[in-house]
């Protein structure tokens, strides 16, 4: 399990997050709603450790804040948005830096670092380019191999933060259904920040609703995703409705027309 306690950013003299705490179970998908600038990222990006924060970000009753940067990396794997690699690195070479916290004193994978690295390839459907250069690939390839980076970490946490801002909606999909299974059937707890709201109301086991640096709402996601609150959160006239095919709502934006 994921429990974040108390969490608060500030830059400068700005407040981000105030005092956020909620918990990720093993086995569930979190999504975290909200307008921009509300403290998705922010959030993602305080548990994972690349910023600094107040507050406490525990598992098995261990703070991340006093680990060693490998143990915590055995712990918690993340999936950032847009971020960089390096252009000359192969997709294999990528991947395989997921195996990190786990090499030994000379820093050569193992026969079994290498299995992990292609089963993770295999997962997000990009083994067939595996030898490409990451400079040679669309933001959408990019963003499927730094999921596989993640699963080749083999952590019982992962974080997402926008993994479907460069993807094609197949690629949405597949991507979506593939963390819910790793949750579902791997026993995992994913916290994963997303901007569509029909995709979370999906996916997602239970909704946290964010607005300005806290958590307005936080549920399944029929008792998040309700009209009024929907609409105040974003600034926008909603109507939210049953699916017609899934047991979940959706999200539509606009006035009804009488």
């Amino acid at each position: 399990m994921l429990k974040i306690q108390s969490l608060s950013v500030s830059y400068g003299s700005r407040q981000i997050l105030h005092e956020v705490s909620l918990d990720v179970q093993s086995g569930e998908v979190l999504a975290l709603i909200g307008p921009n600038g509300a403290g998705k990222s922010t959030l993602v990006r305080a548990a994972s450790g690349v910023i600094p924060y107040t507050g406490h970000v525990r598992t098995n009753g261990d703070d991340f804040a006093a680990l060693e940067p490998i143990k915590r990396a055995r712990y918690i794997a993340t999936v950032p948005q847009a971020v960089s690699m390096p252009p000359a690195f192969t997709v294999w070479e990528t991947v395989l830096l997921g195996r990190t916290p786990y090499l030994g004193f000379l820093g050569q994978p193992s026969q079994r670092d290498e299995e992990i690295a292609r089963q993770s390839l295999q997962r997000v459907s990009a083994l067939p380019f595996m030898d490409r250069r990451v400079g040679e690939l669309s933001g959408g390839e990019q963003q499927r191999i730094l999921l596989a980076r993640a699963l080749c970490q083999s952590t019982p946490i992962l974080l997402l933060d926008e993994p479907t801002a460069h993807l094609d909606l197949q690629y949405q999909v597949s991507l979506l259904e593939l963390v819910t299974e790793l949750a579902h059937k791997d026993n995992l707890a994913v916290l994963i920040a997303l901007h569509d709201l029909n995709l979370a109301a999906h996916y997602a086991d239970r909704i946290a609703l964010m607005v300005a640096g806290n958590i307005k709402a936080l549920g399944k996601p029929k008792e998040v995703l309700i009209s009024e609150l929907i609409a105040e959160a974003y600034c926008l006239p909603v109507q939210v409705v049953q699916h017609p095919f899934l047991d979940a709502p959706l999200v539509l934006t606009g006035e009804v027309k009488t």
